[in-house]
């Protein structure tokens, strides 16, 4: 076909194909969650862009014309058939994506650096990640897992441990070369970062270290990503979570000038709902993760060697 392209009105005839389908409004509004008014006025539209007449209206029934079954009988096929290129894309992304839901921080510094080797054993399945903090409710999202940093139990759900949490004082090596630090008293004074959601972490590694910090002072960030981004910038002294942080401290991106860790009580799980079967794809996800920490699948057995 010539000429320049038409700017089609596909919510028009979207709604046309639907009545003509049904041959009534009011089964067309049913079926699309929309007024009987507004099928109506959107198959006006379709027909001052045809200037065409599709439906003869009735004081009390509309009809289809001619013309309009003939049209209705051929865009219906062409919308039945993006339906199903639409659903089968769809069912293709399903299978092949796992929705994750983890904290920014896990997935910058943990998650990351580990997730070439998930695709180089599953080369057919990618990963999706929703990074918002919220508590953790699978029902009504898409989520297929998350990571999640607490002792559980979660809504609905099955979980494994994965790593406990432990923190330590954690600065770039340039922060230590303008500010020595060798023992806690001497941080007194010093830039402390802070993260929004992990605001006690200070206070809870001076106590721990009977050391009286000014734990309220310093800078806050939103997240524990951006305390950890600025810590690496030299920006001041963090509280780190060492797991986390195991490939910035192995590369010296960060360096711990007290070696003074204080495990917190809390562990970071795997969690998944319980409400639908767990599909293939998130049984290699869990049990890839559950190896890149040393333990134990939870759906495939380990081979026993003969």
């Amino acid at each position: 076909m010539g000429g320049r392209r038409l700017n089609l009105p596909l919510n028009p005839m979207r709604a046309f194909s639907v009545a003509a389908r049904h041959k009534t409004f009011t089964a067309a509004a049913q079926e699309m969650g929309i007024s009987q008014v507004a099928i109506s006025r959107q198959i006006a539209i379709l027909e001052d862009y045809l200037n065409v007449q599709l439906f003869e209206r009735g004081s009390r029934s509309a009809r289809l014309t001619e013309v309009g079954r003939a049209y209705g009988a051929e865009i219906s096929a062409i919308f039945e058939d993006l339906e199903r290129s639409t659903h089968r894309m769809l069912r293709h992304e399903t299978e092949r994506t796992i929705h994750l839901r983890l904290y920014p921080s896990v997935a910058h510094f943990w998650l990351l650096p580990r997730l070439p080797d998930f695709y180089a054993r599953h080369p057919g399945l990618r990963v999706r990640m929703d990074t918002t903090v919220a508590p953790l409710d699978f029902r009504g999202t898409h989520l297929d897992a998350a990571i999640q940093l607490g002792g559980g139990p979660w809504r609905e759900a099955r979980s494994r441990h994965l790593f406990d949490e432990e923190i330590d004082v954690v600065c770039s090596p340039a922060q230590l070369q303008r500010r020595p630090v060798s023992g806690p008293a001497d941080l007194a004074g010093a830039d402390l970062l802070h993260s929004r959601y992990r605001r006690r972490a200070w206070q809870d590694w001076a106590e721990a270290n009977n050391v009286d910090l000014p734990h309220r002072e310093g800078v806050e960030f939103d997240s524990s990503l951006l305390t950890y981004s600025a810590a690496q910038q030299g920006l001041g002294f963090a509280i780190g979570q060492l797991r986390l942080l195991e490939v910035e401290l192995s590369a010296g991106r960060l360096f711990r000038p007290l070696l003074r860790p204080v495990p917190t009580g809390a562990s970071f799980h795997v969690v998944w709902p319980t409400t639908l079967s767990v599909a293939p794809k998130t049984r290699s996800f869990i049990d890839w993760l559950l190896d890149q920490v040393g333990h134990p699948p939870e759906f495939v057995t380990p081979r026993r060697s003969a």
